[in-house]
């Protein structure tokens, strides 16, 4: 793969990854922790940030990259050489679900099929589900435990009160099952009754996300995250109500699902179910925010309108300097030309399940999803493989997604330009240097070499770098452009093999962010914002022709710089 034309020449050719020896940003940003106790180090670090006025005040705020950077910190370290990139779906449908309709081991069956590592279970939350899904689910989960190397992880779709839906994922544990069956009794919004657009509701929600952190810091389950599903689909999540999930509990809410599942149901009849790609058909309702625009109703490349709009809802969290991150997903309840049918005599409301699915009958050209891993994979990177190695790296942002496998690996680093005393921070990560020093990005693509799952292999064409300054917090808490965001380099890839770029920053003289996205090319059009912000980005997808395999993407998450 060649090096694209941005490509610097002048990269050391024998480079040496010294960075500096971790610190605890928690304790560092934690004023009730004194002076002494902390090591050489993370005094030095506290140091530096009273020094360039960052304690306390600004980019140290509680709803800040900073807080949020310690919010997640590990205790702990890396592993030397870098991470284990592991791939998943946090979003998946069983016959738990009263529109679903494959068992739990059918499911995680075809994703370690598909080549994913972990999987999360989420079906939807209700009634019936509370009272009798939850329990019923967790047996078959175990099993499917012991039956796969695939890490299974027991979640929720979760009926956010006054918004969408979202996934809650908890760490398997003796209290996995009693927590979910509490937090979806109190807090979900279909049972409860709390879906419309109140402020009651609103606060109901935020209630949900401190009850799952009490059950974390009583012990009672070890871990927990929650990210926003399918955000604008609806318009049911108002900006303000993303910020205030965000910052009630920064170490559990950490995202939203950056591009749909139910990709397939844009295939074009007759071959498909000539529909809307992530059945984004929708249109402003009631209960719809109606400060958003009617294109925020549909996916754009596959990608919600949060994600793909360059300088737009996503950028403007992260200028505040918030951690909010993307994934991706397959929402599979019902598989594109797959031929099985629900088993006889099921009753969802009796049962709390379907029968089990039985095949024979016709391929389904209307059912609008892939099987987990065939085409939406998130990839984590994880200091190994297991269950709180997969939520550690999705809380600290270590996370890429693509579609249809359009490349192999990635790798990004953003790093000091001096060969001696280097600092490099990956994905998610922030990087602290002195105001004045030459950065550089430094991207490692691994090209498609395989066929993807519809037997082609994928040609990447263009890499995005995305950058925007860090302004702080808003006063505006339904703030969704940020004017200072756009694409700043695009790295042509005209051979194959690895793509390697070094990219020169510059000095650091400013707080910003970098974020990278990726293209087969073969549809785009210019960004929403106009073409001084983005010249050739995802073009909307047609409702009733968008064929998902001729239009693939990645996406990263971003990476800070921060002087002092």
């Amino acid at each position: 793969m060649g090096h694209g034309h941005h490509h610097h020449p002048h990269a050391h050719q024998h480079e040496h990854a010294h960075t500096e020896e971790p610190s605890d940003p928690a304790a560092v940003l934690d004023r009730a922790v004194p002076d002494e106790a902390l090591s050489p180090a993370e005094l030095s670090r506290r140091s530096m940030l009273r020094r360039a006025g960052l304690l306390g005040a600004g980019l140290a705020a509680s709803s800040t990259v900073l807080a949020g950077t310690a919010a997640a910190a590990p205790s702990a370290r890396p592993p030397r050489g870098g991470y284990r990139w592991l791939a998943g779906d946090h979003h998946i449908h069983t016959q738990y679900s009263d529109d679903g309709k494959y068992r739990v081991i059918d499911q995680v069956r075809h994703a370690g099929a598909h080549g994913l590592d972990w999987v999360v279970i989420t079906d939807h939350g209700g009634p019936v589900h509370a009272k009798l899904g939850v329990d019923k689910v967790n047996p078959d989960i175990v099993a499917a435990r012991k039956d796969t190397e695939t890490l299974v992880f027991q979640g929720l779709e979760w009926n956010i009160p006054a918004a969408e839906h979202g996934t809650v994922i908890v760490h398997p544990g003796r209290n996995e099952v009693a927590v979910l069956k509490e937090f979806e009794t109190g807090f979900d919004g279909r049972t409860r009754n709390a879906g419309a657009a109140t402020p009651a509701n609103e606060a109901l929600a935020i209630s949900g996300l401190n009850f799952l952190a009490d059950a974390v810091g009583r012990r009672r389950i070890e871990d927990v995250l929650f990210l926003a599903n399918h955000p604008s689909r609806k318009g049911l999540d108002s900006p303000h109500e993303i910020r205030g999930w965000r910052d009630a509990q920064p170490r559990i809410a950490v995202g939203m699902e950056g591009a749909p599942g139910h990709q397939a149901a844009g295939i074009p009849k007759p071959n498909g179910p000539g529909g809307a790609r992530g059945l984004y058909d929708a249109s402003p309702g009631p209960d719809s925010w109606p400060g958003y625009p009617l294109e925020s109703y549909r996916t754009f490349g596959g990608f919600d309108w949060m994600t793909a709009t360059v300088g737009g809802l996503w950028d403007s969290l992260l200028a505040e300097g918030k951690p909010w991150w993307v994934t991706a997903n397959s929402d599979s309840h019902k598989v594109y030309a797959d031929t099985a049918v629900r088993g006889p005599n099921s009753d969802y409301n009796a049962n709390g399940k379907h029968s089990d699915p039985v095949h024979g009958g016709k391929p389904d050209l209307d059912a609008g999803d892939f099987f987990p891993g065939y085409y939406s994979r998130t990839h984590v990177g994880a200091r190994d493989h297991s269950y709180g190695a997969v939520l550690e790296a999705i809380r600290a942002g270590r996370v890429w997604v693509d579609h249809g496998a359009l490349v192999a690996g990635l790798d990004v680093q953003l790093r000091t330009a001096d060969r001696w005393g280097q600092q490099s921070v990956p994905l998610g990560g922030v990087l602290h240097a002195r105001r004045g020093t030459k950065l550089e990005l430094v991207i490692t693509i691994e090209a498609a070499r395989l066929p993807n799952w519809a037997s082609f292999v994928p040609k990447l064409a263009r890499v995005d770098l995305i950058q925007g300054k860090v302004t702080g917090p808003v006063t505006e808490r339904d703030a969704t452009t940020a004017p200072d965001t756009k694409v700043t380099q695009a790295f042509e890839v005209r051979q194959e093999g690895t793509l390697r770029i070094v990219h020169q920053l510059g000095r650091l003289d400013s707080p910003y962010y970098l974020r990278l996205r990726g293209t087969d090319g073969n549809r785009q059009a210019v960004g929403l914002r106009g073409a001084s912000v983005d010249p050739h980005g995802p073009a909307m997808d047609v409702i009733g022709d968008a064929d998902p395999w001729r239009d693939l993407w990645f996406y990263t998450n971003p990476i800070w710089a921060l002087p002092w």
